[in-house]
């Protein structure tokens, strides 16, 4: 615990003027842990001289000036402190002089010369006086200068200031060229006697010539150098006035400028000792470091609550040791993958992404993938080390459409951490499916489906519709409809998004009776699918023609052909009713000819009804039409044919709303040709 001096110690060098010198430490005892400051005062010696500025001043004193008259000296300088430093001034044995030393505010030592006797030229015109400067080191030290006087003849008056101390105060940090003070002194003769120079008087230390300057014709004294509190708070300058005569007058005076002290210096952060590294999870009040802090300037600037206030930053690197305390963290809490049906196996589709804050490792990664059932391990896999999620094998859209799993992510720490993370993985559907026809029905056969219009059908008559499904989805699902190929173009439409087959034009009598269209179905894909369905249409005058025509298609090997026989003599009754009703409606339309429009008009308040569903048309067609599917017969008051219209399948399956009736009435009376035969009879039978 021996503090030793390291090198050679210059307390002027080290404090200059400043007393009492001191140099503070701190030190740190470990174990306990406790902090001491410390301080060492360098103590001054005697090793110093006093200096004067010059070896020799010259004087000139008028013979005119009265007894007691005061002639400051120039101020030898000591850089030692307390009683080794300047304490007296010695002045030579004469008869006109005596020696007065003062002592300044900072307790320095200066000299005055009083005239004690009146000078006279003529008796004598000159004095050589030696001024010796003495500290109070034992044994002294000394300085000498050479004092030489010249009487010259009297002016008689002196410059005289208005007041013979001036005060004023400056902030340290004030810019050179600010005024200080105006010192001011006049004189009563006339011409050069009366001039006034003024000046530093001949005792003023080099160090405030350097910091002030005065302007000798205005007596301004403003700032030269940079002031600091920190080193000096007090400064007493002394002026003179001179004025221009062959024996100058001269006046003195004193300015007591105070500084003001600046927060101009920033605290000052010293760093004892660094306890590093630290665990992160240490304890609250665990010793990191110890500090201690300093400031140069005084009062409340030296606090750390100076105006402006100015702060320091010291850097201090802390390590902190890792503790496996985080959890992987994702940077999403799910994933939606999208990938197309018929991918390519083994291509990787996501690349699941997570980080650890935690540092070696307890940073490192592992995933894995937690399968939902057995068949996950032949579908997906994932890279243990980086994430990346692969499909192994190719998928359909149609099989299945969505994927869900959780993909754990685990650190390396002990014990371990862990998240999960849910990944949805979505099929998305690719145009790998043509349009697939539901009515008509596709057969391997020759035969096609019939459908029936009667002659002189008028343009815009729905004849048929044809029904597809697609199993692709969304844009690759919209079917398109065009006729590829009829017997007669110029006949038949049909509506491009719906499959609505109309009619053309009107039905003249010179048209085949017997017309097969080729309806093509185009998907809206990329690439485009397509399929055909054959239409055949029939242009019957009677429903007998339309009943020929069923026997056509009938299977000629249905065993019910002697139901079928009694069924088709049912059809001819209900036939033969309807052709009388109908010849009896005209009649009635003919006698009530005068009153068609009110009849029209009760006609078109009757309720319309929705005819029901007819089964089993299926068996009197041979199995070619779908179940649900029935054949009605329309005859209005208002039409001039008619009418034996095809109608759609009345279910209320998914293709319900595809399908609707090929044609609505128009209000007013309607009988339906029901079958239920299994099949018709043969021309043999």
């Amino acid at each position: 615990g021996a503090l030793l001096v390291n090198e050679r110690i210059d307390r002027e060098e080290l404090c200059g003027a400043l007393s009492p010198c001191s140099l503070s430490f701190e030190i740190v005892v470990e174990n306990p842990l406790e902090l001491y400051s410390g301080t060492v005062e360098i103590q001054d010696i005697n090793d110093n001289d006093p200096v004067f500025p010059s070896s020799q001043a010259r004087l000139e004193i008028s013979e005119s000036v009265a007894a007691g008259a005061r002639f400051p000296l120039e101020s030898a300088q000591d850089p030692d402190v307390g009683i080794n430093s300047l304490q007296t001034y010695q002045l030579s044995a004469n008869p006109n002089f005596a020696l007065d030393v003062q002592t300044r505010v900072d307790g320095s030592k200066y000299a005055e010369l009083v005239l004690e006797k009146e000078l006279d030229r003529e008796e004598q015109r000159e004095l050589n006086l030696v001024l010796t400067a003495l500290d109070g080191g034992s044994p002294p030290r000394s300085a000498h200068v050479q004092i030489h006087i010249d009487v010259v003849d009297a002016n008689d008056n002196a410059p005289v200031f208005n007041q013979s101390t001036y005060k004023a105060s400056v902030r340290e940090n004030t810019p050179s060229g600010t005024l200080v003070a105006r010192i001011s002194a006049y004189d009563l003769d006339d011409g050069p006697n009366g001039d006034i120079i003024y000046s530093f008087s001949s005792h003023t230390p080099a160090k405030v010539r350097e910091l002030f300057a005065l302007d000798s014709a205005t007596g301004e004294l403003r700032v030269k150098g940079q002031l600091d509190y920190e080193e000096t708070k007090l400064y007493e300058i002394y002026l003179q006035a001179k004025d221009k005569g062959a024996v100058p007058g001269v006046a003195h005076c004193k300015v007591l400028v105070e500084v003001v002290d600046v927060n101009d210096n920033a605290p000052e952060v010293t760093v004892t000792s660094v306890y590093s590294p630290v665990p992160e999870d240490a304890a609250p009040g665990t010793v990191v470091a110890l500090l201690s802090v300093t400031d140069l300037d005084s009062h409340d600037n030296g606090l750390d609550s100076g105006s402006p206030p100015l702060s320091a930053v010291k850097h201090i690197l802390v390590q902190v040791s890792d503790v496996n305390d985080n959890a992987p963290r994702s940077s999403q809490d799910s994933y939606d993958v999208y990938v197309p049906e018929n991918n390519v196996p083994g291509i990787p589709i996501l690349n699941v992404s997570a980080t650890d804050p935690d540092l070696g490792r307890n940073a490192q990664l592992s995933y894995t993938l937690l399968q939902g059932d057995s068949t996950f391990g032949h579908l997906f896999s994932i890279n243990r080390e980086n994430g990346t999620l692969y499909l192994l094998t190719s998928l359909d859209h149609e099989d299945q459409v969505e994927f869900n799993m959780m993909v754990q992510v685990q650190d390396g720490g002990f014990p371990p951490l862990d998240t999960n993370v849910s990944v949805s993985v979505f099929v998305t559907d690719l145009n790998d499916n043509a349009p697939t026809v539901l009515y008509p029905h596709p057969n391997t056969t020759t035969t096609t489906y019939t459908d029936v219009v009667a002659p002189g059908t008028p343009a815009g008559h729905m004849v048929t519709k044809v029904v597809a499904v697609d199993a692709d989805a969304g844009y690759n699902a919209w079917i398109s409809y065009t006729l590829l190929q009829a017997t007669d173009p110029s006949l038949f439409s049909v509506g491009l998004h719906n499959g609505e087959i109309f009619t053309a034009r009107q039905l003249r009598e010179d048209d085949a009776p017997e017309h097969t269209l080729v309806i093509l179905l185009k998907d809206h894909g990329e690439p485009v699918l397509s399929t055909s369905a054959t239409i055949s249409i029939s242009v019957a005058e009677m429903v007998k023609e339309v009943l020929t025509d069923l026997t056509d298609v009938a299977p000629a090997n249905d065993p019910r052909r002697h139901v079928t026989f009694y069924l088709i003599l049912a059809v001819i009754l209900v036939s033969a009713a309807f052709f009388i009703t109908m010849l009896s409606v005209g009649i009635f339309k003919c006698y009530k000819w005068r009153q068609s429009r009110e009849l029209y008009n009760s006609s078109r308040s009757t309720t319309y009804r929705t005819p029901g569903p007819f089964n089993h048309i299926d068996a009197v067609r041979g199995g070619f039409t779908p179940p649900s599917f029935y054949h009605q017969v329309y005859l209005t008051t208002d039409s001039r044919q008619s009418d034996l219209l095809c109608k759609k399948p009345f279910t209320s399956s998914p293709l319900g709303s595809r399908q609707g009736t090929i044609r609505n009435g128009e209000p007013g009376l309607y009988h339906q040709i029901v079958g239920t035969a299994s099949r018709l009879p043969t021309p043999a039978e």
